[in-house]
């Protein structure tokens, strides 16, 4: 086999291009991670952007209870410091570009990534990469979160301190906005979420006093973005015109930095992910590359990494070949087009400047209004940001409901021709094989009986002790490394000290009920019909099963079962089948619901089924969401599941009504129940 150094790397030319080519990649196992990565570098990828697999991004072994299901889904399990060699291996990192997508367990990540290099030969001091690190984010959005906000935020603030000192050329923190747009964000609420919590970022590091104040500007100058680019064009563009003019206003007088260079806006993008769709997938390489172009073509705001997903990511993993066709798509724009030999061709233009300064002006009221809450974390904790985030989504899928949103081949122009990219002998998604967490389970029991284990528990002991005191926690971390500490030790070790939090589900408040009109006016007539019948309101368990955190889904679900006139109950994310099963038994539910995006559907959702048997509830009916393949789907229903609801099933008075459906058959009383209107 050829080692990575042998084969061709990119030119120095090349390197320095306008932007970083990545694709967002990671699945299965650190072995088959790292062959795709060496195909991926040896067409042409300039960068690496890693996917973690849930466990590892909140802090669980696979051998967790938590962890069933999970395991190298939605990217590569890092268990380890064997892990991370392995992920690695024959990669030179010294001469790398690395963007680890990993936030609560960022700290313990970046320490792996640290010791790998070391034992490679490489300078730490020339390490060069992102750890996303963003946690304020994930409260939020994405879910992810392991600790409290405030010792999350600790744990940020000795990252920032320790690369500025020892690895000047890593940027410790990627303050994200994608998954805000994806949460419900407009572009004035994206704007002023992010660079509020780039603030409570950069105030904790200042008051840390870990950094000497003459050389503050280098920690402004390591802080770096990554942004959602979505498909209104012009739109996007602007909002990031904003984000440029208000970081260099906020970090030359909040900061008081003056060089130019360190208030420079610096940003990555992803397009968006969950604005592909799974009806005619198609369409979405057309809105992949308008997105890549709303974040390209202006020479003055133009990203310094692209990351594009594969056009059938709604389907679920991409192949190979897929991820090919997205990094394809950059290298036509940057070396076929003219695109990059020009100045900033909408400098002067009268409608791009006024929408920059209408979402700038937006963008700086909403601040202001979380200054005076206390700043972004105390925003979280209230509650705040994330009801904004609930209800913004509400009425988007309110006007996408009723057609003032147009998505082609959702909710217009839906009749198509057979497609022949989804009809082919093969499948057109990848699957992870059940026997990766079997192997992963059985790796991370060999390698705890391997390792010295009074050095690890050392470790963990003067982590924890660490811990407790103001001390930056790197040291600690590299030293459980070396000790062959795992993920879920050093996550449980901290957990012990710093405890754990339950973010607020920002459902209570908000009501799409005006966006509905007559559908659901139907819908309500018939669960009120119904809920007379049976003798009481009907109840809904919303259930988030497993550790996927990506919660819109069962958010906006609850929001419109509860206006539907469903009793809901919604506890949030990250839940065991057996706290469902549980909370659908104290609440004597008439029907449950359970949100799966991660893919683990297979193993949560008939454990659940499983648990409602055998306490005496299996006439209480099971409907699934998330993205499922049809063959999945089918198993699911065999297995005992009502209803199986995807992405293409955009319509959430239907829903409602299905569900509604549901449950009379359950209790036997469909007849008696009126259709909708």
């Amino acid at each position: 086999m050829r080692r990575f150094s042998d084969m061709p790397y990119p030119s120095s030319p090349e390197r320095d291009r306008p932007w970083m080519m990545r694709t967002y990649a990671g699945h299965s196992s650190a072995t088959e991670s790292n062959a795709l990565y060496r195909r991926n570098l040896a067409k042409g990828q300039t960068g690496l952007s890693v996917a973690f697999d849930l466990p590892t991004q909140t802090g669980y072994d696979p051998d967790d209870q938590l962890a069933k299901g999970e395991v190298g889904r939605v990217g590569v399990p890092v268990t380890h410091l064997g892990d991370m060699r392995m992920l690695f291996e024959d990669i030179p990192l010294e001469q790398m570009n690395t963007s680890m997508t990993i936030n609560a367990t960022a700290m313990w990540l970046l320490a792996l990534y640290q010791v790998v290099a070391e034992e490679q030969g490489a300078d730490v001091g020339k390490l060069a990469g992102t750890t996303q690190n963003d946690i304020v984010k994930e409260y939020l959005s994405r879910g992810t979160y392991v600790f409290p906000p405030a010792p999350s935020m600790r744990l940020i603030t000795d990252m920032v301190a320790y690369t500025v000192l020892q690895m000047p050329k890593f940027n410790p923190i990627n303050i994200c906005s994608y998954h805000l747009q994806e949460a419900g964000a407009t572009p004035v609420q994206e704007v002023a979420f992010a660079l509020s919590t780039a603030v409570s970022v950069l105030d904790a590091v200042r008051d840390s006093g870990q950094v000497p104040a003459d050389q503050f500007g280098k920690v402004v100058g390591r802080i770096s973005f990554f942004v959602n680019a979505g498909v209104r064009f012009i739109e996007e563009t602007c909002k990031m015109r904003a984000f440029g003019v208000l970081w260099d206003e906020i970090t030359k007088e909040r900061y008081g930095v003056e060089d130019p260079k360190m208030r420079r806006f610096r940003y990555g993008v992803q397009v968006n992910s969950l604005g592909l769709t799974e009806a005619q997938p198609e369409n979405n390489v057309q809105r992949i590359v308008l997105e890549m172009l709303g974040v390209s073509l202006s020479r003055d705001a133009r990203a310094r990494a692209i990351q594009l997903p594969a056009w059938n990511e709604a389907l679920g993993l991409p192949r190979p070949w897929d991820q090919q066709w997205a990094l394809r798509m950059q290298q036509v724009l940057a070396f076929e087009s003219d695109l990059l030999e020009y100045d900033d061709i909408l400098a002067g233009s009268h409608v791009i400047e006024a929408k920059v300064a209408d979402i700038a002006e937006g963008a700086r009221k909403e601040m202001q209004q979380i200054q005076k809450m206390g700043g972004a974390v105390a925003a979280v904790e209230a509650g705040y940001m994330k009801s904004a985030l609930v209800d913004s989504l509400a009425q988007r899928r309110g006007r996408i409901e009723t057609g003032a949103d147009v998505i082609v081949g959702v909710n217009k122009f839906q009749t198509t021709e057979p497609s022949p990219l989804t009809g082919e002998a093969e499948p057109a998604i990848m699957t992870v094989d059940p026997a990766v967490e079997a192997a992963a389970i059985v790796a991370v029991q060999k390698w705890r009986s391997e390792r010295d284990e009074d050095a690890a528990r050392k470790a963990l002991a003067r982590l924890k002790s660490a811990a407790g005191t103001t001390d930056n926690l790197m040291e600690a971390t590299l030293a459980c490394v070396r000790a062959g500490v795992t993920t879920g030790e050093w996550s449980s070790a901290l957990r012990e000290v710093f405890g754990e939090f339950r973010a607020p589900t920002g459902v209570s408040s908000v009501s799409a009920a005006s966006e509905a009109g007559e559908a659901l006016g139907a819908v309500r007539k018939r669960v009120n019909e119904l809920s007379e019948k049976l003798g009481g309101r009907l109840k809904l368990l919303v259930g988030k099963p497993g550790l996927d955190g990506h919660s819109n889904g069962a958010e906006q679900i609850a929001v419109r079962g509860r206006d539907a006139g469903f009793e809901v109950i919604y506890q949030g994310i990250r839940l065991t089948p057996e706290q469902i099963v549980a909370a659908a038994v104290e609440e004597d539910v008439d029907v449950v619901g359970l949100s799966v995006l991660s893919g683990s559907h297979m193993g949560v959702v008939p454990a659940v089924v499983a648990g409602l048997r055998a306490n005496g509830m299996e006439d209480v009916p099971v409907i699934v969401g998330g993205i499922i393949p049809d063959e999945d789907a089918k198993t699911l229903i065999a297995g005992g599941v009502a209803r199986v609801f995807t992405p293409k099933d955009y319509e959430l008075n239907e829903i409602m009504d299905g569900i509604v459906t549901v449950v009379a058959e359950a209790n036997g009383v469909l007849a008696d129940v009126p259709e909708p209107v």
